[in-house]
């Protein structure tokens, strides 16, 4: 009987400390604005990635309300993860970058408002604001 006491009372204090070991998840708000302007088509231009809401196989979409070529579009999300690897993509799924690696942008571990300025296909022209 003092075993299966002792058994019950391990196992629970076991399962207690894997709760207590998960990560707390941070609001992340990503605002992205894509220069389109260097493109000789921009048609369905938005983000693909590795984090839910982005999926590497659906594109989110971006928007260009003003007519400027910036396409503009935000995403919100829980993370306990330290980065999010993305590609933009336009006419639905040309990726850019070709055999280039992933954007990516790091984490901090509190909740975040962060304005991801870049250019289509330049890895180079870029300009990450973190608001808070």
């Amino acid at each position: 009987m003092k075993t299966k006491i002792f058994m019950i009372g391990l196992i629970t204090s076991i399962a207690l400390s894997l709760f207590n070991c998960v990560q707390e998840t941070h609001l992340k708000t990503i605002r992205f604005k894509l220069d389109m302007r260097n493109e000789t088509i921009a048609n369905k231009v938005g983000v693909r990635g590795n984090t839910s809401p982005l999926s590497w196989n659906e594109t989110f979409y971006l928007t260009d309300d003003n007519n400027d070529s910036i396409y503009e579009g935000e995403i919100k999300l829980n993370s306990a993860s330290y980065d999010i690897e993305f590609k933009f993509v336009n006419q639905d799924d040309s990726f850019e970058l070709q055999d280039q690696p992933n954007r990516s942008i790091r984490f901090a571990y509190k909740p975040e408002i962060i304005i991801y300025e870049a250019t289509f296909n330049d890895s180079k022209h870029i300009n990450i604001q973190k608001l808070n």
